[in-house]
């Protein structure tokens, strides 16, 4: 076969479509989980109290805004492959494996479904690199390295204060 003639693979940034069809399921995936999170910490924001008012409330506010940031990352980065992203409540929900969260729990409570969340970010996020470095994707690699290494650190600091607050932390 003439090596001119032979026709070549569909390609969008040198990945295939079964290639980018893994990595944006596997994207999809952590940004509907990433919104479902995003909300309950807008929740627990808005709706926190006790003793502990003043530090959840600046934390929480916090922690949103920096999971808006990266839920925007994800859903570019899915732009980027020329795909559109999931992008509504009713796909977030169902796609997600963290669920909501009621409005009346203690300041602790709060703390420990965040880090409940975070165990299944993280779990979902290892599964991303997996997929996408097996396909290359390098883009996508270094991208949610960053918000593993970021969600690490806020389990932790999220740990050592429960641990403050003599509360007992499950771990897995």
């Amino acid at each position: 076969m003439d090596i001119l003639t032979k026709e070549k693979p569909y390609t969008k940034l040198g990945f295939t479509k079964l290639e980018t069809t893994e990595i944006i399921l596997n994207l999809n995936e952590l940004l509907a989980n990433y919104q479902v999170h995003f909300h309950k910490l807008q929740n627990f924001h808005w709706n926190v109290k006790g003793r502990d008012f003043f530090e959840l409330h600046e934390q929480f506010e916090s922690m949103y805004r920096k999971a808006f940031e990266n839920v925007d990352l994800i859903a570019e980065r899915i732009r980027v492959f020329g795909k559109t992203p999931i992008s509504t409540m009713k796909e977030y929900l169902s796609l997600s494996d963290i669920k909501e969260a009621p409005t009346d729990l203690s300041g602790e409570f709060m703390v420990k479904d965040i880090l409940d969340d975070y165990e299944v970010m993280i779990s979902i996020m290892i599964d991303t690199v997996d997929q996408a470095s097996k396909n290359g994707d390098s883009g996508t690699v270094d991208m949610v390295n960053g918000f593993i290494k970021d969600m690490e650190k806020e389990h932790w600091k999220l740990t050592a204060w429960l641990n403050s607050k003599n509360v007992q932390v499950k771990s897995h």
